[in-house]
């Protein structure tokens, strides 16, 4: 017997499934369950996994157990191993009803067992129950899924605002600095492939997660924040600086720190996503050896994420052009790089740049600067020196 049309006046009740390889079976069931529900029939076992694997998946299947070829545990094994059917309830309806037997229905997942011969008052009940608890189910599987869906997009929403603060204050700094924006991309992957190469060192295993990765990468942009606030007849000067004006560009450091955290001020918040970037801000000109600044750290005392952007942004002011300045070669700038092991550097961080020397040049040549990138900058340096009194905007 084949699955009967479902009618076209009762759209909305639910479509119970009756399978059995009796036909006065079938017959009884469909005469006691239509009304209430739309019901659809089976005469086997493999007739009742097409139905219920088809376009219109049934609410609830009634299952015999003693079927040729493929039996009732067979069937219900079957349901439960496919994600489309799995949540579909079934009670097995059989004659036998031995203990054994009632175990094993439940054991291969069906909601109940109901003997025969039945009883249709209890036949009916329990339809009509388990039908209200998979409405319930499946209403909070939906509310589950929106909300997951709902979380997802908030997430999105959030990483979004993130990456847009980050580039827009990191392109505030590139405005006005003496460095394309290329240098920013750079750095950024110089970082990354630092820490993807330390994440299984000992001493950088806990702290270079995938996540932490991610926020190192996206932080980068932000370690020289700080030079907003330094006049511009220092920042943007073409030679070497005087002892004094080099201490004023040091101060990019704590201006930098101060300048983030001006931002999280403004927010009313300390924001988790600027922890990195505050540290590297404030670290990456610090050394190994302490001799560095602004507060003199030495070894572990520096943040990894500032020790991991040091060598990132000597390694790229060495290998880059300036408005003041050639580029240098990788070769020497990896032998300037390698005396400064142990004392500039940390020397697993330094070690770790000289295994990725192949990949660090293809950042360089990838994002190298163009001679429009240096003539927009050579232009801004120009224009600062026809005005050289012109004030600097003090930090964020």
């Amino acid at each position: 017997m084949n699955a009967e049309p479902t009618p076209a006046s009762t759209p909305g009740l639910p479509t119970v499934l009756v399978v059995d390889d009796t036909p006065d079976n079938l017959a009884l069931m469909s005469r006691l369950l239509r009304g209430p529900y739309r019901v659809k029939v089976a005469n086997s076992g493999e007739r009742a996994l097409q139905i219920a694997r088809g376009p219109d998946i049934p609410d609830l299947i009634l299952l015999d157990v003693m079927m040729p070829e493929m039996n009732g545990y067979d069937v219900c094994r079957a349901l439960k191993a496919d994600a489309a059917t799995r949540d579909i309830p079934v009670i097995f309806l059989t004659a036998r009803s031995d203990i054994e037997d009632e175990e094993a229905g439940l054991e291969l997942g069906a909601v109940d067992y109901i003997a025969k011969p039945i009883s249709p008052p209890i036949v009916l009940a329990r339809v009509k129950a388990h039908l209200s608890l998979k409405a319930s189910a499946d209403f909070l599987r939906d509310q589950n899924a929106y909300l997951e869906q709902e979380i997802q997009r908030r997430m999105r929403d959030a990483q979004a605002i993130q990456d847009v603060t980050i580039m827009a204050m990191a392109s505030l700094a590139e405005t006005r600095d003496n460095e394309t924006g290329n240098h920013i991309r750079r750095t950024q992957f110089y970082v990354k492939l630092l820490a993807e190469k330390l994440q299984h060192h000992p001493r950088f295993s806990r702290l270079l997660t995938p996540g932490t990765i991610d926020m190192l990468f996206k932080s980068a942009p932000l370690h020289d924040i700080g030079k907003v606030g330094i006049p511009d007849h220092i920042l943007l000067k073409p030679g070497r600086l005087t002892p004094e004006e080099f201490e004023i560009m040091k101060t990019h450091t704590t201006l930098g720190l101060e300048t983030i955290e001006n931002a999280e001020r403004q927010l009313g918040m300390k924001v988790d996503f600027l922890h990195y970037a505050k540290e590297i801000a404030y670290g990456h000109q610090e050394k190994w050896d302490g001799s560095g600044y602004p507060q003199g750290l030495k070894g572990e005392q520096i943040p990894p994420s500032a020790r991991l952007m040091a060598v990132a942004d000597v390694y790229d002011a060495l290998v880059s052009r300036r408005v003041y300045k050639a580029s240098m070669s990788h070769e020497a700038a990896r032998d300037i790089m390698v005396q400064g092991r142990g004392t500039h550097f940390d020397p697993d961080v330094l070690d770790a740049f000289l295994q990725l020397e192949t990949e660090f040049r293809s950042v360089a040549d990838r994002y190298r600067d163009s001679d429009a990138d240096m003539d927009a900058v050579r232009a801004r340096v120009e224009a600062m020196h026809e005005n050289p009194l012109r004030p600097a905007p003090g930090p964020v």
